[in-house]
């Protein structure tokens, strides 16, 4: 484990591949015979699946302990994108928060070489400020080398110089589903790393993802990885369970594309 103050970057072998996972994980009823039957539920969902979100650090601190104990549940490979604290986003809005971060990240760190991208999800009434952004992503990245993703929900967001802003601080913008803007469907920011972050739709949380849906994406990010993008893809259609049997398909889709690249 890490033990210095600033997040251990992944490792070239745990960078380059595709990740599919959901938030959270959960393993509803209809899908726990794909899982093996044995462990905890993070521990069998990690034996199928190669990322997971953890959301609930939105809401809620951790221990490190905590934090330390997913670490070693999971097998070599497996990653968790840890999302940013509200008090951070939605409460301080990005302002002042170098003391807040250093609290979270000081727990976070309990995940060591698992930790993979840092998820900060931006509340729907918070426009795009030059300033305030560039203050935020420099200090960020002092603490933080590895992957970070925005998620803004301002039609702001999605402009020319948001976008320089982002690349400058090596900052992915994630791909949403359903998009309240045709850009927000897409990547943007740093091209390193693509980040699709699906809810579900028509019906955020509930809707189940259809077969052609689920090849269409898994054709854009083979795409997306022939062009030397790393690339996730979470499910956050979590109320009904929908979200895991969606990553198992998508993650069968891509393996299989991997071995037949003739099939993407």
């Amino acid at each position: 484990m890490d033990t210095t103050g600033v997040v251990a970057a992944p490792t070239d072998a745990q960078l380059h591949r595709f990740r599919v996972g959901t938030a959270g994980w959960s393993l509803p009823r209809q899908w726990a015979s794909a899982f093996p039957s044995e462990g905890s539920h993070l521990s069998r969902f990690a034996a199928c699946l190669s990322a997971a979100e953890i959301n609930s650090s939105f809401y809620r601190q951790h221990r490190r302990a905590t934090y330390a104990r997913w670490a070693v549940s999971v097998p070599a490979g497996f990653l968790f994108a840890v999302k940013v604290p509200r008090a951070i986003t939605h409460d301080q809005r990005l302002v002042a928060v170098d003391v807040l971060l250093d609290v979270f990240l000081e727990e976070a760190r309990g995940l060591g070489n698992r930790f993979g991208p840092l998820l900060v999800q931006l509340p729907p009434s918070l426009a795009f400020d030059a300033g305030i952004a560039e203050e935020f992503f420099a200090s960020v990245r002092v603490r933080v080398p590895g992957d970070v993703v925005v998620e803004p929900r301002h039609e702001s967001w999605f402009t020319a110089r948001s976008t320089a802003v982002l690349c400058a601080h090596r900052v992915t913008r994630a791909a949403v589903d359903p998009a309240r803007w045709p850009e927000a469907a897409r990547p943007g920011g740093d091209r390193e790393l693509v980040y699709y972050r699906l809810h579900g739709s028509p019906r955020m949380y509930y809707s189940d993802y259809e077969e052609a849906y689920l090849r269409a994406l898994a054709t854009s990010l083979a795409e997306h990885r022939l062009r030397g993008s790393r690339c996730w893809c979470v499910f956050d259609n979590t109320t009904l369970g929908a979200a895991a049997g969606n990553a198992l398909a998508l993650d069968r889709l891509l393996r299989q594309a991997h071995a037949h690249p003739s099939l993407g």
